[in-house]
């Protein structure tokens, strides 16, 4: 016994922030626990024990008896074959990944399962304390071992004791050069030590420059960080250094080897006779693009031809990527390693060099190009009666952007209604294609509703758009709004998606094996979070009904519709598009809730989309009558392309958050902006500046008119002498106080202390929900497309 350590050490450490513990038993139990959890190596005799806790009396001794039994059958300590008492040290041992969330502390998010006999749920994360991180950082997989009383209900916390996996090891920052060092504050707003770098292994870097480095030794309690340049980006600040340091943060390229493009450009630019041969012809058939203006890869196209019968023949045009991008070469490994291109503000970082993204596979008009085509013959009201898949071969008459395509639709509109109303007929020049575009939005405009109609969630996100000058600086922000002709695109590319794996599901020989295919998959919403949901939007005065999936899709629709033009319309919808699983890649075949679809793959896209090249190669492998391949052996690809797709998801918004920022900077100081409250946190609240879409956080040290604490059962701050309180959805008028462009982070402070509360805001109540917070911390907007 006497290499045994205080008991007090621990119980000291994990009862810090806990106020009380509920019995003498309850608090008894925790101190024996917490014994054997420090003295986790060492058995003990029952003797030893009652001499330890002082049992002296027959009543402590059956007292400590029973909790020792308590502790048993809880798994927390064993019973030895020779009657001795030791830790059970397995089962406070835990696996799970770092968020490191405060400079103050870390959450360890659980990879492995609860030990038996938690009373905790199994997504009860652990709290750490900064300093018992023992060099894991932000994102690092880490073994950790829980403190003793985790099973009585409140918060778990923990201490790590070994980082297995890191979770980055580079990252970007600007540095400060000393005589004999550098120091480089790091961008990462989860990485709170600066990082020093020894004298050679600055790498030429110059005071002020963005820098990537790598962390050759992580921080503790005894030793600070350290690490070395690997690259220097730039002067700090300026648009393209930050630009790059942006892609470098994530881990993404740049630009292409020497060698993979001179593999491009050394594929020949004309299409042999023979190659036309092998396809469908179908360059005598009327064709155009619609795109965005800026856009340079067209990879898809539509055709149209009437037929005899009074039905529509609709072709869906995909470039032929796979037909240039063979298994095997430096462009395939390049393309499988990018997996997706990455859209900027300002810029795409292509998955495809130049020669393929922007010419050979970009279906350019008045050239004839390579496709992979989906051919439907559809009757008025928008019924498939044939189909037909296979490589073809076209020729786009036109390219559209959307603008002009929308300028035709409204137009050709307007002019049908004052014939109809009027008896007038426009005899001047007709419209280009506007029968072609008519009909397609007509035919795009039942599909949407059928497929609401079946369940689709009608989820429109906010594109956040910019005006830049050639320098790269932000001179306006506004949001893009989504018209008929973006619409008409989207339903027939969901159509392609949709139809590809059923045709290839329907060639199976055995439908109980299905053939194997790259799906798109979004899982059903757990239920219980769409509860909790429905539970927070009810509190702002939207009812839903969640008793199952159907009415799941219903209910968010209504909340869509109801939504539209109120202040909290942006932040509500993103907790919706949270409450949702995330859509990923995989062969199983578990079907799409958002779009409502039994099956659905990407096939759409494959110039900016290595899963879409994937579906490529099963549908001509299967169009050739050959064996459905091991799902296995596309599994890991799919994993791979859907990490990858997160990860430029990630850069697209830094790139966003980035620009807001700085356009945010470089307005008026005193000028006062109209916000709406989009979280609330023990730090502070989060608000969305309306004018520009731009989210910044009012600190809780800057709202001094009173000391407010965070209600989180009714997701606001209350003050704690005026009862004055701050919740989500609340309007509120504020002042930009710091912007760092760097961190991509703005403070806030009110301009006026009283929030505005509309009809749909949180009712002032005294009764707190019981349930759960549905989470509040903000997330930035904008994508290029849906990521359906």
């Amino acid at each position: 016994m006497n290499k045994r350590k205080k008991t007090s050490e621990v119980k000291n450490k994990k009862t810090r922030s806990q106020k009380k513990i509920v019995t003498f038993l309850d608090e008894f139990k925790s101190e024996i626990a917490a014994f054997f959890e420090i003295n986790n190596e060492q058995p003990f005799e029952l003797q030893q024990l009652h001499d330890h806790f002082d049992a002296d009396d027959h009543k402590m001794q059956l007292i400590l008896n029973g909790l020792l039994d308590e502790l048993i059958e809880e798994g927390r300590i064993k019973r030895t074959p020779e009657g001795l008492y030791v830790a059970n040290v397995s089962a406070n041992v835990l696996i799970g990944k770092v968020e490191h969330v405060n400079k103050n502390y870390a959450f360890i998010v659980m990879d492995s399962p609860l030990p038996e006999g938690s009373k905790l749920s199994e997504n009860a994360d652990v709290w750490v304390d900064s300093d018992d991180l023992r060099g894991a950082i932000d994102g690092d997989t880490v073994r950790i071992t829980l403190f003793s009383d985790y099973r009585s209900g409140r918060r778990r916390e923990g201490r790590v004791e070994e980082v297995i996996a890191r979770g980055k090891t580079e990252f970007v920052g600007e540095i400060e050069l000393w005589p004999k060092y550098g120091i480089v504050a790091l961008d990462n707003r989860r990485m709170y030590e600066d990082v020093y770098i020894p004298e050679n292994k600055l790498k030429g870097a110059q005071d002020g420059d963005k820098v990537l480095i790598r962390l050759t030794q992580y921080a503790t309690r005894s030793r600070r960080m350290e690490g070395e340049v690997v690259e220097v980006l730039g002067k700090a600040g300026s648009h393209e250094t930050e630009m790059h340091a942006i892609l470098a943060e994530f881990g993404l390229p740049i630009r292409f080897t020497e060698e993979l493009e001179a593999e491009a450009n050394a594929i020949p630019d004309t299409i042999s006779a023979e190659e036309i041969g092998r396809r469908r012809d179908m360059r005598d058939i009327t064709t155009f693009t619609i795109d965005p203006a800026d856009a340079k890869d067209f990879d898809d196209a539509l055709s149209v031809r009437f037929l005899d019968n009074g039905n529509y023949e609709i072709g869906i045009h995909i470039a032929d990527v796979t037909h240039y991008v063979r298994p095997g070469t430096a462009l395939e490994q390049e393309a499988y390693a990018r997996a997706t291109s990455v859209y900027l503000v300002d810029r795409t970082v292509p998955m495809l060099p130049e020669k393929l993204s922007n010419n050979l596979c970009s279906l350019r008009p008045n050239e004839d190009k390579l496709t992979f085509s989906v051919v439907v013959e559809m009757t008025p009201d928008a019924k498939i009666k044939h189909e037909w898949f296979g490589r073809t071969v076209i020729h786009s008459d036109k390219r559209f952007s959307y603008e002009e395509a929308q300028e035709v639709l409204e137009m050709q509109a307007a002019a049908d209604k004052a014939a109809k109303e009027e008896g007038f007929v426009d005899l001047s020049a007709p419209l280009p294609y506007a029968k072609e575009l008519t009909l397609l939005n007509t035919l795009a405009l039942q599909l949407r509703a059928d497929r609401f109609a079946k369940g689709a969630v009608n989820f429109e996100t906010t594109e956040v758009k910019f005006r830049l000058d050639e320098a790269g600086k932000p001179l306006g922000i506004y949001t893009k709004v989504r018209k008929d002709a973006h619409k008409l695109i989207e339903e027939f590319m969901l159509l392609a998606n949709r139809r590809v794996p059923e045709f290839i599901y329907q060639k199976s020989k055995d439908k109980g094996n299905p053939n194997t295919m790259v799906y798109r998959v979004h899982e059903e919403p757990d239920m219980e979070k769409l509860r909790i949901f429905a539970a927070f939007a009810g509190r702002l005065g939207y009812k839903m009904k969640f008793e199952n999936e159907k009415l799941a899709a219903q209910s968010l629709n209504q909340l869509m519709e109801d939504l539209e033009g109120k202040p909290e319309q942006n932040a509500l919808e993103q907790l919706a598009i949270r409450t949702m699983a995330k859509a990923r890649y995989g062969t199983e075949d578990a079907g799409h809730f958002g779009l409502a679809f039994k099956r659905y793959s990407h096939f759409t896209s494959p110039i900016r989309r290595y899963p879409d090249m994937m579906a490529h190669r099963l549908s001509q492998h299967y169009l050739d009558g050959k064996p459905s391949p091991d799902r296995a052996e596309l599994e890991p690809a799919c994993k791979h392309s859907s990490a990858r797709e997160q990860l430029a998801a990630n850069a697209e918004r830094a790139s966003i958050k980035y620009k807001q920022v700085e356009f945010m900077a470089s307005m008026e100081p005193d000028r006062v902006w109209n916000g709406i409250i989009t979280g609330v946190t023990e730090f502070g609240i989060f608000v969305e500046i309306t004018d520009t879409a731009s989210e910044g956080l009012v600190r809780m040290n800057d709202l001094n008119d009173d000391y407010y604490e965070l209600d989180k059962e009714n997701y606001r701050l209350v003050g704690q002498r005026t009862k004055k309180f701050y919740t989500f959805g609340d309007a509120v008028k504020v002042k930009v106080k710091e912007t760092n462009i760097s961190r991509r982070s703005m403070d806030l402070v009110l301009a006026d202390a009283n929030p505005t509360r509309s009809t749909s805001s949180f009712k002032n109540t005294t009764e707190r929900s019981r349930q759960r917070s549905a989470g509040s911390s903000p997330k930035d907007k904008g994508t290029r497309r849906k990521r359906r």
